[in-house]
């Protein structure tokens, strides 16, 4: 039989990504033939091609897990042995010509407070460390019906607002540098190329905060438009799931899959499908784009505002140019949900408060502090509950107001360059949670929570980086499910840049610094 140059092609890929899989020490001899570095938009044409095969891939991710994860702790739990198996079945449907979606074969994280039946979910606590639910979340669900193969839970901070109890994630860009959180593991194993792709929560900044510190993008859809079933609950009324990727294309991709109506989540929008990867090709040089600076460029780190400045005047030459515009406030009215929070941990806390780490039980005894504050009843904290929320519905139904002459916003996702893992560490001992005017708190909240409060998508995209090589982040917000416009300007303005193409340095030899401020967790 002749061999063609189609069949050619396929027998070299096939031969070398084996051979990248099979390297001794993890890692490719050339970065440019590295398949774990490839963005899940390519390794999605290399499967559908028959390039590649979900094994292939899987083997690959699987061996840089093995060799940086003891680094990076990105992972709480690696299913390696579940994931080879999933991938060979999904080997067999290719072989078959049936591919269940872009997504077939393609290694996805999960953030360990997402329920995966059969294996753990421990959303980063010693509380919950041997709760093995019997049903996957319904965003894992929809990943595996969409032939993503799970490869493992990524580490956070314990339910999503304290200190990991597995350790701190390490910043790939500097191994002494914090990660921010919550969704810090989904972060750096996407910036690492440990995975394609990951998902994370944001509920004041836990997806965009690790994705700008770690040099990718996260991504909080709309209020409702991907589901929070099966997730360890924070404050649901502020709760976001979204995706963490390394351009538009593969967030887009994901989002693809993840979105859509849950009849049995509360939550829950029913809001019309969408293809938010062919809407990446929608024009942009119509949006007009507003810069919201009052308050969030107030103070700014130096580099952070010179890198903010260069892509506003990207954008402004991309689109229909750019005018400073306010949001609404967040501050001037009752918005606090915090209550929500204690619902969940009420009876674990009665009988298990030993084994919260210290930064989360404060936190939470300061939330039952202040329900039971002297004056305070039980009638008292229900109409200040029903007041916060009946004021953040009506804030969700006229932000979109605030959008009737401009299409999107852009403003710094944080603004400030991440800390040593020390710094964090030390601030960490000293701060009460939940405190407005705790450092680290404000470090993760000050331009993200007005966000996750007004209920619309907002993205974070590689910007630049600082003189000592850490990534800069810039958000592109805009009304109720923009996704779509928003990814479009996303992807017109990383072709214009290269930032999101830029990668850690990462060696299997690298020291890790040590931590000489260790988190104590009683």
């Amino acid at each position: 039989m002749a061999l063609t140059r189609r069949k050619f092609c396929q027998m070299f890929a096939a031969a070398s990504t084996t051979a990248l899989c099979r390297s001794g020490n993890g890692v490719a001899s050339s970065s440019e033939e590295n398949l774990a570095a490839l963005s899940l938009k390519d390794v999605s044409g290399m499967i559908a091609a028959g390039h590649a095969t979900p094994t292939q891939l899987t083997a690959c991710c699987l061996q840089r897990i093995r060799v940086y994860n003891p680094k990076l702790e990105a992972f709480i739990t690696v299913l390696a042995d579940q994931a080879l198996a999933q991938a060979k079945v999904l080997d067999q449907e290719q072989r078959a010509g049936k591919l269940r979606s872009p997504l077939h074969g393609i290694p996805i994280a999960v953030k360990d407070n997402m329920d995966t039946a059969g294996t753990r979910t421990t959303a980063g606590s010693a509380v919950l460390d041997d709760h093995v639910p019997t049903q996957n979340a319904e965003v894992v669900q929809r990943l595996i019906a969409a032939g993503a193969v799970v490869i493992g839970k990524t580490n956070m901070s314990e339910f999503a607002f304290g200190v990991s109890h597995f350790g701190s994630v390490r910043n790939p860009w500097a191994l002494d540098r914090d990660t921010g959180g919550s969704s810090s593991g989904s972060a750096a194993a996407v910036a690492s190329d440990l995975c394609y792709g990951a998902l994370g929560t944001d509920t004041a900044c836990s997806v965009r905060m690790p994705a700008a510190w770690c040099g990718v993008l996260g991504f909080k859809p709309t209020y409702g438009l991907v589901p929070l079933r099966g997730i360890v609950p924070d404050v649901p009324s502020y709760a976001h799931c979204g995706p963490l990727a390394r351009s538009s294309e593969d967030i887009a991709l994901l989002l693809n899959q993840l979105a859509g109506y849950d009849r049995f989540d509360i939550t829950s929008v029913n809001h019309p499908r969408e293809d938010y990867f062919a809407a990446l090709r929608q024009p942009v040089g119509g949006f007009r784009i507003g810069v919201a600076r009052v308050p969030f460029f107030d103070p700014l780190d130096p580099e952070i505002a010179d890198a903010t400045e260069d892509a506003i005047g990207v954008i402004a030459r991309l689109a229909r140019g750019t005018r400073d515009v306010i949001l609404p406030s967040i501050k001037e009215q009752n918005l606090d949900t915090n209550a929500e929070i204690f619902v969940y941990h009420q009876e674990l806390f009665k009988h298990y408060s030993d084994q919260y780490m210290l930064a989360t039980r404060e936190g939470i005894e300061a939330i039952r502090t202040q329900l039971n504050a002297p004056g305070n009843s039980c009638g008292t904290e229900m109409t200040d509950y029903i007041r916060a929320r009946a004021n953040l519905d009506y804030l969700r139904r006229i932000i979109d107001d605030a959008f009737s002459d401009i299409d999107l916003v852009v403003l710094p996702t944080m603004r400030h360059i991440p800390r040593t893992l020390d710094e964090s560490n030390k601030l960490a001992e000293s701060l009460q949670p939940h405190n407005p005017e705790g450092d680290m708190l404000r470090d993760c909240t000050e331009n993200n929570v007005a966000f996750n409060a007004y209920g619309i998508p907002a993205i974070t995209v590689p910007c630049g980086f600082t003189k000592q090589g850490l990534p800069i982040g810039l958000m592109i917000a805009g009304p109720n499910f923009s996704e779509a416009k928003i990814l479009a300007l996303s992807h017109v303005y990383e072709q214009a840049t290269s930032w999101h193409k830029q990668k850690p340095s990462l060696r299997p030899d690298m020291p890790v610094p040590r931590v000489a401020v260790e988190q104590d967790p009683r």
